[in-house]
């Protein structure tokens, strides 16, 4: 089994589906790193010799923020957000940030419901 960058890759899958396993690399990134290694499409994990996976890990170390470290950057951007206290940093504080409906349900992010005076009918 491929380790790289921390993650165990599957060895059956073709390499460029593996390659989106690791956190930080996506198809794209994954079809570019292919083509600098200069893979054919249906090339598979377990069909790669020692060297070459050692240049590929060598390849995503060099170039690209993978996994750990981009994990951590991404949290600092948002502490930082936080910490000025911008429109940015206060919807992360309050509100869930992913899409979710906030108008009846986001309960765990909001609190428990405040009743409002004089609003029932």
């Amino acid at each position: 089994m491929a380790r790289i960058a921390g993650v165990n890759i599957p060895t059956a899958k073709r390499v460029e589906i593996a390659l989106t396993y690791i956190h930080g690399v996506g198809p794209r990134t994954a079809r570019e790193i292919c083509a600098k290694m200069g893979f054919p499409r249906e090339r598979r994990v377990h069909e790669l010799t020692d060297s070459e996976i050692v240049q590929l890990r060598e390849i995503i170390d060099a170039n690209y923020t993978v996994e750990g470290d981009l994990r951590r950057q991404v949290a600092m951007n948002i502490k930082r957000l936080m910490d000025l206290a911008c429109y940015r940093g206060l919807r992360h504080r309050r509100l869930p940030v992913r899409g979710q409906r906030t108008h009846t349900n986001a309960r765990t992010r909001k609190g428990k419901a405040k009743p409002i005076a004089g609003k029932k009918k």
